[in-house]
């Protein structure tokens, strides 16, 4: 893997550990400043819905972290590839239901991840 692509993979574990951290303590606090397209009156109904969102977010953020912790070239990018293949799609399905921000916030990052590791 590309140092290039470790740092692309890196930051963007980065920002889903950062999701995962105000989608699963923050959410009545931070996700209105985040999400500002929803009603503030939304956030704690939802409470529990973004916790769980969260602990996926964080899921994809242990799997980016492993491909970087893996010592066979190929297989750190295979499964590099995998989980920012699982974040392109999240940000494209993002982008479209809930705000075209998350277009550029998360799916443009792992795109070029994604095509950084494809160069390697």
């Amino acid at each position: 893997m590309s140092l290039l692509s470790m740092i692309l993979v890196a930051l963007i574990a980065l920002l889903h550990l950062y999701i995962a951290w105000f989608e699963m303590f923050a959410w009545e606090t931070r996700g209105p400043k985040v999400f500002t397209i929803f009603p503030k009156s939304l956030f704690a109904p939802t409470k529990v819905m973004a916790a769980n969102q969260g602990l996926y977010n964080a899921f994809l953020a242990a799997g980016l972290l492993w491909s970087l912790l893996i010592g066979d070239a190929a297989w750190a990018v295979n499964v590099g590839l995998f989980f920012c293949g699982c974040v392109l799609v999240a940000g494209l399905y993002g982008a479209a239901t809930a705000s075209k921000r998350i277009l550029y916030v998360q799916a443009l990052p792992a795109l070029l991840a994604v095509l950084s590791l494809l160069l390697t």
